[in-house]
């Protein structure tokens, strides 16, 4: 009995050791392990030795067997929030911009003349801004006639002597002037910023026409404009007239300097009646709400005088409009 004990045992151990190998074979075609002494070194495996299989695992510790495999962890995938701003695209340059061809109609806004297609029958066709040039009802230059003749107060004009340029600007000789040159007419104060000419004289006095006209073009405060229109006749020379035409450009649209100053109160003529009425500028874009003033009493220049004018500018009057029924005063 006690032998049959002992081989139970040994069976009994023999297969614990196989099932802790992790060896699948059964134990008895399996050695039993030897234990070594604690004080020899474990038995070397004979080289001839193979494994039972050649896709057999390597002999892992009971320990190993029993611990989880380790799994590394999978790296997260970023996923931008719904709420987050996009990240900014790199710029892209715009594309170049292309030459426009403009409209026949624009094209003109800077052709406008007295002649030809851009004559003044055509300056309201020409850009819609200039509209009134057509359709306006208290349109300048007029053929004066029938002013009804009034007490009108005296204008009074301080002017002094002034630095100047003078400009070829296309259309006219035009002289800008320094600040400070005043005229003071039903009550307000308007500055004199420039002053051109026409050939003939746009405004007609009982239809007579004549050689020249200058226009004096005052500003107010309030932005207001009101001209003063000086008719002109052959006669002496002019000696103010003779210091500008001295300093007229070589070039169209260029710009001298005067070394010389004037002084604007010896333009005027030496009485002071005028007419009076409600007009518009006479050129594009012929802007209404212009007080008028007419002297009755021309200045004068040389037929020398005149003729340089021509030379630059035969022909640059607008014809006469429509009064419209407006009143035109006299002063007695």
């Amino acid at each position: 009995m006690r032998i049959v004990n002992i081989l139970l045992c040994s069976l009994l151990v023999s297969s614990n050791v196989s099932f802790a190998s992790g060896d699948a074979k059964p134990a008895s075609e399996k050695s039993i392990p030897v234990k070594p002494a604690p004080d020899q070194p474990a038995p070397e495996k004979p080289a001839t030795e193979k494994p039972a299989s050649d896709k057999q695992a390597p002999e892992k510790s009971p320990l190993a067997k029993s611990a989880p495999a380790k799994i590394a962890p999978e790296k997260p995938t970023y996923r931008r929030p719904i709420y987050e701003s996009p990240r900014p695209s790199r710029r892209i340059a715009p594309p170049p911009t292309l030459p426009v061809t403009m409209p026949e109609l624009v094209k003109h806004d800077f052709h406008w003349g007295y002649e030809g297609e851009g004559a003044p029958a055509n300056w309201g066709k020409m850009n819609s801004t200039w509209a009134e040039c057509s359709n306006g009802s208290r349109q300048s230059p007029i053929d004066i006639r029938d002013g009804i003749k009034l007490d009108l107060e005296a204008l009074t004009f301080d002017y002094k002597l002034t630095r100047f340029n003078v400009i070829d600007n296309g259309h006219t000789i035009q002289v800008d002037l320094g600040p400070r040159n005043y005229m003071t007419v039903m009550g307000k104060k308007y500055e004199l910023m420039q002053f051109h000419f026409h050939r003939p004289s746009e405004e007609r006095i009982d239809g007579r026409r004549f050689e020249m006209v200058a226009h004096l073009v005052h500003k107010n405060m309030e932005g207001k404009l009101a001209v003063v229109a000086l008719l002109i006749d052959m006669g002496n020379q002019n000696n103010v007239i003779q210091t500008v035409w001295n300093n007229i450009p070589l070039e169209k649209n260029q710009t001298v300097s005067a070394p010389t100053p004037i002084d604007m109160i010896q333009l005027l003529p030496q009485k002071r009646e005028y007419f009076t009425y409600m007009g518009s500028l006479t050129t594009p874009p012929c802007s209404e709400g212009v007080l008028w003033i007419v002297m009755k009493e021309p200045i004068y220049l040389s037929e020398n005088q005149i003729g340089i004018f021509a030379r630059f500018y035969p022909m640059n009057a607008r014809p006469t409009q429509m009064q419209n029924g407006r009143v035109i005063k006299e002063s007695n």
